[in-house]
């Protein structure tokens, strides 16, 4: 069974949390802080944390951060904080996605189910060396990609960018992580930077550039290469 802990200081909504999440058969603990998230984390395990940013006792950043210490579990944020500096802050911290409140539970259920996808396919993702769409293959080994038999020619930062989503598969990568994984820790605002590279992926592996189906933007935040 799938364990989910919840944290969140508004009662109303934890109990429609639980409900639902109990009603789909996962495994369901409850936190309304932060010092309580961080007991039953370490007690209890869970495989996905769902976490609220405005706590009482200590900021949800803070939670993210002290979670990384220790683990790698999956961490939704759920907050109404809609600004992008907020998200950034949050994502670049350690969470793997954010959900703006109010939200649609049909949503939150289906980032929940990708966060746990993920999490399982991290033991293959690693010793995997070729990635495979329906359009396009990727070998990480030989740092080339393909298409129909046919090499894809990529510039030496466009292959960069593209190793750094492919080898995350469904994870939202900040701009932050991607400009200083692939230019450097000085071009960490250089947003310009993904723009132009991003557009120039897209038009060498999408069949559709402008509706993409594997390189999707998630606006102000960042990226995810999606399979």
């Amino acid at each position: 069974m799938t364990r989910v802990l919840v944290v969140e200081d508004d009662p109303q909504l934890v109990r429609a949390l639980v409900i639902n999440l109990q009603a789909r058969r996962y495994g369901v603990d409850a936190a309304p802080d932060g010092i309580t998230a961080l007991r039953l984390a370490a007690a209890r395990r869970p495989d996905v944390v769902v976490l609220d940013l405005g706590l009482p006792d200590m900021d949800g950043v803070e939670v993210i951060k002290a979670l990384r210490g220790w683990t790698r579990t999956p961490v939704l944020v759920l907050s109404a904080r809609r600004a992008s500096e907020e998200k950034m802050v949050a994502l670049d911290a350690g969470a793997d996605d954010y959900i703006t409140k109010p939200f649609s539970v049909d949503e939150l259920l289906a980032r929940l189910r990708a966060a746990v996808r993920r999490t399982e396919a991290v033991p293959l993702a690693r010793e995997a060396t070729v990635v495979t769409t329906d359009d396009f293959t990727v070998d990480l080994l030989a740092k080339k990609a393909s298409s129909a038999g046919r090499d894809i020619r990529l510039t030496p930062t466009e292959w960069h960018l593209l190793e750094t989503l492919v080898c995350n598969p469904g994870r939202l990568v900040t701009q932050k992580e991607l400009l200083q994984e692939v230019w450097g820790p000085t071009y960490a605002t250089r947003t310009n930077y993904l723009r132009v590279y991003m557009a120039q992926l897209r038009r060498k592996l999408e069949a559709d550039p402008a509706h993409p189906r594997y390189l999707i933007t998630e606006p102000g935040m960042g990226y995810r290469f999606e399979t």
